[in-house]
């Protein structure tokens, strides 16, 4: 009898040992939205599958079964999201941020903490990665220029009338504005340029840890600027100028992000091949909208 009496208390102490030392259960990727979740729903006004998050992911991937998929009962159910939502419940106590293209690039919206609707329409079915508790960012126009910022004149590969293929972005405010570095970094090449189309500048600044290049064409380099200069974010390195255009009406600052370290901008005008991957991912990651 005493035998029994001292299994029963060993196997109730064990018990209790287990009761006390097992975790909490966590929201784990069920299908279901739970509190402290991030969740897409497959059809517009969060009907359809579910597919539930506790965190950031930056790349869903596109196959099964290695992808994100839709998980909860409904329309989508087995699906792979990237490109397959419609509409979002936040129910985290943090800012999200869908955004268009993987690693956290290109346009986006943000849904407040206990916010849920319908993604708008550059986003709908064009959903490749969220982020909990974005950065502050800032533009790319008034990283160049502060004060007021300026006006993208164009884009990544936005050629429209001049044949070839853009390597770069075109930010422009007027002649003579102070135009800030956006990134730090070495100076490695300068060519100061004159104006008129003959007369191309450029400002080559290499980052070592990224291990890129940001080139900048067109503005006239300040006189204090020297080859081995080491530049901080924010210092004004030029004034806008037409240095390698045909007219002042066409003053602008050429920004170009080129992988590793480079002295030279790639050429663009009449080269139909893109030597430059779309760096829209890179300004993300450097705290700037491409706007």
């Amino acid at each position: 009898m005493r035998r029994l009496t001292r299994i029963l208390t060993a196997l109730a102490l064990g018990g209790a040992a287990v009761a006390l030392t097992s975790p909490a259960s966590a929201a784990s990727r069920d299908g279901a939205c739970d509190d402290g979740e991030f969740c897409y729903y497959y059809n517009s006004d969060n009907q359809g599958s579910i597919s539930d998050f506790t965190g950031s992911v930056a790349d869903y991937g596109t196959t099964q079964p290695s992808c994100y998929d839709f998980k909860g009962a409904g329309a989508g159910q087995g699906l792979c999201i990237k490109n397959n939502a419609a509409s979002v419940w936040n129910r985290s106590d943090q800012t999200v941020r869908v955004y268009y293209n993987s690693n956290y690039g290109g346009t986006y919206q943000d849904f407040a903490a206990g916010a849920k609707g319908n993604l708008n329409a550059s986003l709908k079915n064009q959903n490749a990665s969220h982020e909990f508790g974005p950065a502050a960012r800032t533009n790319m126009s008034y990283g160049l220029y502060s004060a007021s910022g300026g006006t993208i004149t164009c884009g990544f590969d936005g050629y429209t009338t001049t044949p070839g293929r853009h390597e770069g972005i075109d930010i422009a405010r007027s002649i003579g504005s102070d135009v800030h570095a956006l990134v730090s970094g070495q100076v490695i090449y300068i060519a100061p340029g004159a104006n008129g189309s003959s007369g191309l500048s450029t400002i080559s600044i290499y980052n070592s840890s990224l291990d890129k290049t940001v080139i900048y064409l067109h503005s006239a380099p300040r006189s204090s600027l020297a080859v081995g200069q080491t530049i901080s974010r924010g210092q004004v390195i030029a004034d806008e100028a037409w240095h390698g255009i045909s007219s002042s009406s066409g003053a602008h600052t050429h920004v170009e992000m080129r992988l590793g370290r480079q002295t030279h901008a790639a050429k663009s005008v009449n080269d139909p091949v893109l030597d430059n991957p779309n760096p829209t991912s890179f300004w993300n990651s450097q705290g700037y909208n491409v706007r």
